[in-house]
Parts: structure tokens; sequence; C-alpha cells
């Protein structure tokens, strides 16, 4: 087929989380590129646009579900650094730090807390397996934003208000880009940051190496080091994506594709889905499959030594028993594209709270994925080397029986599975709009890690409320479409071809088609 005839009429649908993030996606599918491409360009802007939420030293999974082939996870999730370190300098770099956020919870910030990050290689990975648009139109949207300015929304000015004293204060480059004066950034200021659109120029320019042994990678782990903190050039240079066949199941008429094992967050949720499609779907069965799932979860995957292992093991023993016979980040962006010719992409981002550090000269935040207590079980600083952590990240695409395709995920921490499942549920079960499915009240679940003793929060809603109060645990209820219960994102090509997008109200979020 010739390259005019591919792209005519070429167009997709993105939901991201401002804007500028979305516009960055269309605009990339109208240069013709695919869902991929938009995908990326769409994130980038958000690492710009989205200070707090999330930034670039992050870790990233890729869900592509191509026209043509299977669906595919590529993990960019991050990773345990300190390779030829001494024992003596693990457990180091670490500030402890109680944030506001969520009714109350305590982090590890500082270097100490940074894992090496993987998302620029997930990126790259993906685009060399499905990409066909030039980096430099990928990069450019997210360029541009940084030098030009952008007004800061409203989710992420929440955000910093809440945590900025803790965890934007105590790095000099770091309060100088979140404060303004003794204030924390507030709603509509307009922020830029060149240091950061030269970083990703650079990147643009040398490739992703740069990062991953390069000079800059150099920069990054020598500030690192500098500040107590574990990640080495050896890290980096030792970092590599890793493509996993998607974990696939029949949801009514949809085939919905997950994030496999090690993540947490896939299993979990095609757990839940799998529940509810055989119990029915009320609102008792919701929350009586979250308080199972979430209890098993804290059992028996949290602390596991082996999170591929024992993410296959529920879901293969699901496959053959109920759960009963089983043995017994907020900081996350995520954006859904879709394009005319067929293709999904669902990309989830994270970079924990926040380490609260920025690399000199750079714009580059470092994560705090090692200083997240519950993706974090086994104690700080516990596993080795090389070792992938936890992810409550689960970006997923599906394939209707009538050629109808679906890209959806949302940032949201725990809260992560237990939205999804609720949207899904109700698109792909109950037949409900994609937009009135996000709109939906949500309930979510939260289970003590020590004593497995629940706690349930919901938004404003009878039969919610009503089902909660029968399960003997508190219960607390939040304002319609509070932010706590994550941002779902999501984008269509329905069956005719027809594009469709839905954002989320409990986030600033944007969709942008055509």
């Amino acid at each position: 087929m010739a390259e005019d005839e591919l792209f005519r009429g070429h167009g997709g649908a993105v939901a991201a989380p401002n804007a500028l993030a979305a516009q960055a996606g269309l605009d990339l599918i109208h240069l013709g590129g695919n869902a991929v491409d938009a995908a990326i360009a769409s994130m980038l802007a958000t690492y710009v646009s989205e200070p707090g939420i999330v930034s670039a030293l992050a870790s990233a999974f890729v869900n592509v579900w191509p026209a043509d082939g299977d669906p595919a996870v590529v993990d960019g999730n991050c990773e345990m650094p300190g390779r030829g370190l001494p024992s003596e300098r693990f457990g180091g770099g670490l500030r402890e730090v109680h944030l506001e956020y969520g009714g109350g919870i305590t982090i590890y910030a500082g270097a100490g807390s940074a894992a090496t990050p993987g998302a620029f290689k997930a990126f790259e990975e993906s685009h060399a397996r499905y990409g066909r648009a030039s980096w430099a139109d990928i990069t450019a949207p997210a360029i541009d934003i940084a030098r030009r300015g952008f007004r800061l929304g409203a989710a992420a000015a929440s955000y910093i208000e809440l945590t900025g004293e803790g965890l934007y204060s105590f790095d000099p480059e770091t309060r100088a880009a979140h404060f303004d004066g003794d204030r924390p950034v507030a709603v509509g200021q307009l922020l830029t940051n060149v240091p950061l659109a030269d970083s990703l120029q650079a990147l643009n320019d040398e490739g992703f190496d740069l990062l991953y042994g390069g000079e800059l990678g150099a920069r990054v782990a020598d500030h690192v080091l500098g500040q107590g903190g574990l990640i080495t050039l050896d890290d980096l240079r030792a970092y590599r994506a890793t493509v996993r066949p998607a974990t696939v199941d029949r949801v009514g008429a949809w085939r919905l594709a997950t994030n496999p094992p090690p993540s947490i967050g896939g299993p979990v949720l095609a757990t839940m889905l799998r529940l509810l499609q055989r119990r029915g779907t009320d609102a008792r069965t919701i929350l009586q499959v979250q308080r199972e799932v979430l209890t098993y979860r804290a059992a028996h995957l949290d602390a596991a030594a082996d999170l591929e292992a024992a993410g296959a093991d529920l879901l293969r023993t699901l496959e053959q028993n109920e759960l009963t016979s089983l043995p017994t980040s907020q900081d996350t962006a995520h954006v859904s594209t879709v394009d005319s010719h067929g293709n999904a992409c669902a990309l989830t981002s994270s970079a924990g709270y926040s380490s609260g550090v920025t690399v000199p000269g750079t714009g580059l935040v470092l994560n705090n994925c090692l200083g997240e207590p519950e993706l974090n079980r086994r104690g700080l600083h516990a596993v080795a080397p090389g070792t992938r952590l936890a992810s409550n990240m689960a970006p997923t695409t599906g394939r209707a029986d009538d050629g109808a395709m679906l890209a959806i995920g949302s940032p949201g921490a725990d809260r992560i599975t237990t939205a999804l499942m609720q949207v899904l549920t109700a698109h792909c079960l109950e037949g409900a709009a994609l937009q009135d499915a996000i709109n939906a009240p949500r309930a979510h679940i939260g289970v003590d890690f020590a004593t497995r003793d629940i706690s349930i929060e919901t938004e404003p809603d009878e039969a919610l409320e009503a089902a909660a109060r029968q399960m003997d645990a508190p219960v607390r209820t939040h304002s319609r479409h509070a932010m706590y219960f994550g941002g779902v994102g999501a984008a269509k090509r329905k069956a005719d071809g027809d594009l469709e997008a839905a954002a989320d109200p409990r986030r600033a979020s944007a969709t942008a088609i055509g």
C-alpha cells in the first residue's frame, strides 16, 4: 500500500492528563504516527506539564495491541539500583516525610529513595517494535511546552499544595521549580522548565543511551551517589526493557489484555474481573471481590520474593478454583490512544510520590520508587540490585467481538486496580457508555498489610454505601469524584470506525479526537 493511501483519513483519539498532552498525541497521529507514537509523545508532554504528578526519571508500562498482531506489554518498570556498592551504602540517603495526601501517609524521599528509571527504555523499545514517527516529532511537543511554558493544572497544583513543604522544599533546585516565593506554585501559574527542555533535546539528538550509560547518565549517577543514594552508572548501563505477552481474558464481548506478572496490578485486575464475571456485578459483590483479592494480595503478593511466580500462581489457580479455595504511586500518569487503523496503546508511568531531588542543571526529578511503603513490603533497600520492583500499574487494551478496540488505564497507586475493575465492569459487562462508566461512583477497600484489617472508602452512592455498611469495617465517604479514586482515561475505536475518548472528572484530564 502506498504511503498516501495508508494515511488517507488517518485519525485517532487520545485521553491524557491535560489538554496539552492530549493535543501532543493527536498531533503525532496527524503527522503520520500511530497510537504508540501518540502515547509516547503525550506522556513526554505530561512529564513537563504535570510537575509533582509524574516526572521523566520514572517507570513505565506500555501495553500495545497492534491492528495486525497480538497484545504485548513493554516493561520499563524501575529496578533496584546499587550494582558494585558496598553493603554499608544500603539504607542511606533517605528522608522520612509525612504527607497529608490521601488522608495521610508516611513515605521516604531523598536520593536514597530513587530507583533505576526505565521509562525511556520502554519508550525506545515500544517505538522500535511498533512506532513509525520520527523521534524529533515525538519529542517536539514536550520540548516546546517546557521552553514556551504552560499553565499549572488543578491536579498538579493540588498535589504540590498538599506535599510541597515536606517533599519539594529541601532541595534547592526542586524548591525553585515548585515554589513561588514562600508558597507552592498555584493553579494557573505560568511555568517553564528550560533545563528539562535541554535534556529532552539532548536525548532526541544523541539517543537514549545518553541517559543509560552516557554523559547524562553520569550526571544522574554522580549526583545520586553524592547525596547518599544508590544509582550507579553500571545500573543505568545494565537496564533493559522487557517485552512480555499480555495476560488476555474474556470479559463479556471483550478480550482484555492486561499487564502480566511480575506486575502486581495486572494479575489483581484480571482476577477481580474474572470473579465479577462469575458472581455478578452488584455493589455488594464488587466490594466482596475487592476484599478477597486485595486481602490475598497483602498476604501473598506484596512481600513475595518472586513476584513473577506469585502473580502467575494467582492467575493459574483461579483458572481451576474460586478465590476462596486459594491458599491463605500517587504519582502516576496514564495516556490512552487508539488510531483509525485499529492500533491501541495504554501507557502508564509512575515516579512514585517523588524523591524531591532534582539532578542539577537537567530539570530531571528523581523518582522515589524505593520509598513507597506499599511497593517495598520486604523492607527499604531489601532486594538485590537489578530486581524489578513491585508495581500497581495496569494499563489495559481490549478488542471486542465486533472489532472495536479499547485502550484504558489509570493513576492512583493501589486504587488503580479497583478503579479499572469498576469501569471495565460497567462498560464491558453491563454495557454502560464509556464516559458514564468512568463518571460512576467508586469504592475502594484498603487492606492493612500487617493486620489484614480492612477499611472502606467510597464516593456518595446509595448502593455502595449500603453494601459497605454490611461489611463490618470502618467506612469513609469522600466527596463526589474525589481525586483519591484515580483518574481513568480511555480511548476507543468503535466497530464502525468512529473514534471516542473519555476522561475522568476526578482529575483535570482531557481528550482529543480527530
